[in-house]
């Protein structure tokens, strides 16, 4: 008998991938979307009839509950990134997470999977932070036996990360680098009486993260999926290395080719310029993602993670190249193809 599995937010970063590898398994799978329209590129990823797209608010808890009637397997995708009109963060990462967790219990699935946020606080500054704190809790209280994933900034063909800081490139001469002194430090070298001033922009390099290539968090989802043991488990998904905000920006520097100046910003600055730019329709930056920034976005040495689940995740330097590549200039792409 085919189980049956609904994703919530099927249609977007994780779930694209996600979708496939349920589909490959020969789940019935069903994919909850506020827009069908929208997700339906989905449905040629599994057989005919095998995948089907369920218009569905997950603010309205009687929509949640059609959308997971039957379902053996309920994941939650779900999030935004900022707030707008009705989607605020307590709506869609509180509010919502525990529709669907009461929902999938009263529909007697046997498996909830919450993906979350590694920046999950209940304590942090930044609003996101806090309501994905309050959605795992949430979660927890209606279905107990959860298995909640927390990735740290995921990345890949479609990401809005690397992706975004890559663009930047065609559009501006500097790049930022969130979270540096406010103050540069100065340091006097010199070697056979030859002084030199060393003058440090960037501190520490700024903010660190861990970015998690999106198909390894597609596999980690699949591998608690049928793990009994992971019930009601807590997985924190970062990739194998840990950069600083600057070494980031040279990542994405030497894989689009270009060169551009690295701007160093302190919080107070950053935050002055998210004030207006959080007004825009689609907010390049806002105050409560720098609020986020300040805080390192790295997995702690304590979790569960990938080891646990059987998974090597892979670098960012194997897979950036795969899609970064788009972005270099015409005389960077034929040095490559030259071998240069």
């Amino acid at each position: 008998m085919k189980r049956v599995v609904t994703v919530f937010g099927g249609s977007g970063f994780i779930g694209r991938h996600l979708v496939r590898r349920l589909a490959a398994t020969g789940s019935e799978v069903r994919i909850a979307v506020r827009d069908t329209e929208a997700a339906m590129f989905l449905k040629v990823a599994g057989a005919p009839g095998q995948i089907a797209l369920w218009a569905t608010d997950v603010t309205d808890a009687e929509q949640v509950a059609t959308a997971v009637a039957g379902a053996d397997i309920v994941i939650n995708l779900i999030g935004i990134l900022y707030e707008s009109g009705r989607n605020s963060f307590e709506a869609i990462h509180t509010e919502a997470a525990g529709n669907i967790a009461q929902a999938a219990r009263a529909a007697g699935a046997s498996r909830l999977i919450h993906v979350s946020a590694l920046s999950a606080d209940a304590e942090a500054a930044a609003v996101y932070a806090r309501t994905k704190a309050a959605g795992e809790e949430a979660v927890l209280s209606a279905f107990g036996g959860a298995t909640i994933i927390r990735p740290s900034v995921v990345f890949g063909p479609d990401d809005n990360f690397f992706n975004m800081f890559a663009g930047y490139t065609r559009l501006s001469p500097v790049l930022p680098v969130f979270g540096c002194p406010l103050i540069p430090t100065m340091s006097v070298k010199g070697e056979d009486g030859n002084l030199s001033l060393d003058v440090n922009l960037y501190g520490d390099g700024g903010t660190r993260f861990q970015p998690v290539y999106v198909g390894d968090v597609a596999d980690a989802i699949m591998a608690v999926l049928d793990d009994s043991a992971a019930q009601s488990k807590t997985y924190e998904l970062g990739g194998p290395q840990v950069y600083s905000f600057k070494q980031i920006m040279d990542l994405v520097l030497t894989h689009t080719g270009r060169h551009r100046f690295l701007a160093p910003m302190p919080f107070g600055l950053t935050k002055f310029y998210a004030f207006f730019l959080q007004m825009l329709p689609k907010p390049l930056l806002t105050c409560d993602q720098v609020e986020l920034l300040k805080v390192d976005n790295v997995v702690a040495s304590n979790s569960l993670g990938f080891k646990d689940l059987g998974i090597a995740p892979v670098t960012a330097e194997s897979i950036l190249p795969t899609y970064l590549h788009r972005f270099r200039t015409p005389t960077g792409r034929s040095a490559m193809a030259n071998g240069h």
